[in-house]
């Protein structure tokens, strides 16, 4: 550190760049590194952002010793490799979705974290978009009551995207879904039963041996008695991107909107819970009433210096890049990812999410895949699947 602020590199530049000023303009942040293998695209990002500190060579980076953390925005099978080559190099960690591509990866970018003595963090961005925040606030005021059941999907068609997406099997990148439910429930999954459904062309099939357009688990929490439900497909599904959760409370329920031009709706339910609420004018069930909500914006939680980002972005109609025509920007997630990652390692503090939290989140998506695959290994005409 020097004077109490970071020199960061961020390594990858693709969709990275989004996150390129905000660093830039972070308040505790004294300098950034840009790292691409793509020259090109590295002195293109780097002469937009004035940033004349620019490498090519990953080792290089990692062998600079006035870097003091790393944010990597690379393709999914280099993740787990490139974090531990982070940690290991005594450098902080950031790493974007998913956090491995197996159990085992996982389990090494722990250990190199226990390790290393430096802080890792998982930047999921759902757990840091508008509307997670809002329900986490109503949730923990007390107003949804008791969650009795969550929902939640990732709906996107991957054609025409870099080439290790294609086949790639839905449910190995489900943290987009998954997250915000294991987080607002707070309890860790503990098993977890996949259906595959559907078929893929032969093309698509032989990237990653995964036959099904679609996968759907049903996820089960230790110490609790809420399921959630999940759900993903990259291929052959004629249906428009969302990445959506919905949340069931016994006085409120949240739900994600239909369309993304739409807004959420939230239902609300007057019920005393005895025996005399047809005499208190109820009639039979609750009254149940419903009304489409805004979100707010959350930039106030920000330093002022990149509060701005949660609405303004690299990438918008001028200037596109798939995940924002997509994906609408993250929900203005990226902001806050950003603070939570420089804090917590000038706090010296385990940030949210940790690897810990993206093992388990990652994790239940492999292990979704592992079950829903369960019957094509075995040979069966009709994969069954079996809990994991």
């Amino acid at each position: 550190m020097k004077n109490g602020k970071l020199r960061i590199a961020l390594v990858g530049l693709s969709f990275g760049a989004e996150f390129a000023p905000i660093y830039l303009k972070h308040p505790d942040v004294d300098s950034l590194v840009l790292v691409d293998s793509n020259k090109e695209l590295l002195d293109k990002i780097g002469d937009k952002f004035l940033v004349d500190e620019r490498m090519t060579d990953f080792e290089e980076m990692l062998n600079d010793k006035t870097i003091d953390a790393v944010h990597l925005v690379t393709p999914p099978a280099t993740h787990a490799p490139l974090s531990v080559r982070a940690l290991n190099a005594g450098k902080h960690c950031a790493c974007t979705i998913p956090m491995g591509m197996s159990l085992d990866e996982l389990n090494q970018v722990i250990e190199a974290r226990k390790k290393s003595g430096k802080h890792y963090m998982f930047m999921e961005t759902s757990v840091y978009g508008r509307e997670f925040l809002y329900v986490k606030d109503l949730y923990e005021k007390g107003e949804m009551g008791r969650i009795q059941f969550m929902r939640c999907a990732h709906y996107q068609d991957m054609e025409g995207w870099p080439s290790y997406w294609l086949g790639f099997p839905p449910l190995m990148h489900p943290t987009h879904a998954v997250a915000p439910c294991l987080m607002l429930a707070g309890n860790r999954p503990e098993s977890v039963y996949c259906k595959g459904s559907g078929e893929v062309r032969q093309e698509v099939r032989d990237a990653y041996g995964c036959p099904f357009a679609f996968e759907s688990a049903l996820i089960s929490l230790k110490d609790s008695d809420v399921s959630i439900e999940l759900e993903r497909f990259l291929y052959h599904v004629a249906r428009g991107y969302t990445e959506s959760f919905n949340v069931y409370g016994d006085r409120k329920s949240f739900e994600w909107q239909q369309l993304e031009s739409e807004k959420p709706v939230m239902f609300s339910m007057e019920f005393d819970g005895d025996s005399n609420h047809v005499m208190n004018g109820y009639g039979r069930g609750g009254l149940v009433t419903e009304s489409r909500i805004d979100i707010p914006d959350y930039a106030d939680r920000l330093p002022e210096e990149i509060g701005r980002f949660t609405q303004r972005t690299v990438y918008d109609a001028s200037n596109p890049h798939l995940s924002f025509i997509q994906g609408g920007g993250h929900g203005g997630s990226h902001p806050h990812l950003v603070h939570e990652f420089v804090r917590c390692i000038i706090e010296d503090r385990t940030p949210v999410p940790s690897d810990i939290d993206g093992a388990y989140w990652t994790g239940v998506g492999i292990c979704a895949h592992q079950s829903a695959m369960e019957g094509v290994r075995s040979g069966t005409d009709s994969p069954p699947g079996r809990p994991h």
